[in-house]
């Protein structure tokens, strides 16, 4: 929890090809190879090839990206 309020991050992998986020604030950068994330808990960083973003809303928060994922860095 940072402060009094509880903050809720989901990250989901499916088959090591889409992958779920919740809690997003911005999308740092991107390319096919890296996708830097501010998230509600910090930076996050997706390491893979092929790397796509679906969809972003950043009023939600929530994020789909799908490619090989190798890596999810906090």
């Amino acid at each position: 929890m940072e402060g009094n309020i509880a903050v809720v991050q989901n990250v989901i992998i499916e088959n090591r090809k889409k992958l779920n986020i919740s809690g997003v604030k911005d999308v740092s950068s991107f390319d096919d190879e890296t996708i830097m994330l501010d998230t509600a808990l910090g930076k996050m960083t997706i390491k893979g090839e092929g790397l796509h973003i679906e969809s972003f809303n950043n009023v939600t928060g929530d994020m789909c990206a799908t490619g090989k994922v190798y890596a999810v860095v906090y």
